[in-house]
Formats: C-alpha cells, sequence, structure tokens
C-alpha cells in the first residue's frame, strides 16, 4: 500500500493530530469566503469531495445550511465524527469514491476538494489525467449553475516561497488551469508547534525524514506551508464544462 493510503487507512488519528495547528493565520477560511460565492440566505448547499477529518467542513459549517463530506476511507471518517462531534456541529459523511458521486446533479452550491484530487496523480501515473478527469467531471455535474468549484492543493511544505514540491504536481496544476479554465491563488498554512521538537515529532510520519531534518536545521517551530487555492465558476468560461 502506498505511504499516503496507508496513513489515511490507519493512521487518521495521527493525520488529524498533525494538522490541528495547521493554517495558524486562518488564510484558509478568509480566501473561501473572499471567492464568488452564490447569494443564499439561509446558507449554502456544500459537497466537500476528499473530506477526510472534517478540516474545511469544520470551517464551513458556521456558513452552511447542509454539509455533505465525502471520503472512500472508513479510518478517516471516523476521526471525521470524533471533529464533528467536537465542534458541536452537523454534516453528513459519505463513505464513496470522488470519481462516482451518490448525489443528484445541480445539488451544490459549493464543490470543494482539499488536498485530495493531487494523490491520484501519483497513484495513477500512466491513467492520471482519466482518474482526475472523472472526478471533475462529477464536481462539475454536482454544482448548480453559478455555484463554485474549489480545489486546494499544496505549493510546498517547509519552503519559504511557493512552488509545485514535484514535477508531477507541477503539470497536473498547470492542467487545471489550462485544460479546465481553474484559477489559482496562493496563501500561506503555516503549523505553529509549541516546539521544535513537537513539530518534528507531529509530522515526520508524514512527510519524512527530509522535512525533519530542515525543521530542526532552521528551528522552525512555525513550520511554512504553502497552499493553492483553485477556483472556478459553474458556467463561467473554461476550456471544459
Amino acid at each position: 500500500m502506498e505511504h499516503f493510503q496507508l496513513i489515511y487507512t490507519s493512521r487518521a488519528a495521527e493525520y488529524q493530530a498533525m494538522i490541528a495547528p495547521e493554517d495558524a493565520d486562518g488564510q484558509l477560511l478568509d480566501a473561501l469566503l473572499a471567492l464568488p460565492l452564490p447569494d443564499r440566505p439561509g446558507g449554502w448547499r456544500v459537497l466537500d469531495q476528499g473530506t477526510g477529518t472534517g478540516r474545511l467542513a469544520r470551517l464551513l459549517a458556521p456558513h452552511a445550511a447542509r454539509i455533505v463530506g465525502l471520503d472512500m476511507h472508513r479510518a478517516m471518517l471516523r476521526e471525521n465524527i470524533a471533529q464533528r462531534d467536537q465542534a458541536g456541529a452537523r454534516w453528513d459523511l459519505v463513505q464513496a469514491d470522488m470519481g462516482r458521486v451518490p448525489m443528484c446533479s445541480h445539488w451544490a452550491d459549493l464543490v470543494t476538494a482539499g488536498w485530495a484530487i493531487g494523490h491520484l496523480r501519483g497513484w495513477y501515473p500512466a491513467d492520471w489525467k482519466g482518474r482526475i478527469g472523472r472526478v471533475l467531471e462529477e464536481m462539475h455535474r454536482v454544482v448548480a449553475p453559478g455555484g463554485l468549484l474549489v480545489i486546494l492543493e499544496t505549493l510546498t511544505t517547509g519552503s519559504l516561497a511557493p512552488a509545485p514540491p514535484t514535477g508531477e504536481l507541477a503539470e497536473y496544476y498547470a492542467w487545471l488551469e489550462r485544460e479546465w479554465g481553474f484559477w489559482r491563488r496562493i496563501i500561506r498554512t503555516d503549523y505553529v508547534f509549541a516546539s521544535v521538537d513537537e513539530a518534528v515529532a507531529r509530522t515526520e510520519f508524514f512527510f519524512g525524514s527530509q522535512l525533519a531534518e530542515a525543521i530542526r536545521a532552521n528551528g522552525w517551530a512555525r513550520l511554512p506551508e504553502w497552499t493553492g487555492v483553485w477556483s472556478k465558476q459553474a458556467g463561467v468560461s473554461g476550456t471544459r464544462r
């Protein structure tokens, strides 16, 4: 089993402990609320693809009339339930594949996919466009006219400047913009840990020893991270849909 798949199937609680101090300056929610979301007085209907442990659902819950979180990993959904209960919030969860969403067309005002789709670039190198294309088609199917599609992906953890961490991801990001008409914004989503030792202890299992060495060398209790926010309004120009 691939490294990240193993984490998502068996180490969900550790993953949640790692991301808990992420986005220390609250840039994620500000970036989402700054997008041209449709005017819904009662709150938006949100589909959160690859919802994981509920990072985006928790941020969006106060602004949404209903959220449905979808993920294929049962362990992540169990941790998601724990986070939902801890927040005293309400959203629905479905175990399903992002490429086959069990929802009716044009249901959502906002469809999000946070740090999920990019994995398909590495997991299916020979057919990544087909695999990712099916996910994007489903996002376009589920969103209502005038609604918004939002994809969040890494632009590197442990760097002082934003950049795709691999050539494969760079290719995928360019494809999103060129072929699918997504527009990108870059934000900082730094982690803030209590100490350098805690930063290493919480992140090494996920990011590996190279980042752990950089954390120690730079004395990073505040670990720099960059995130790309790709967005597209349904029905607005783009070469697909």
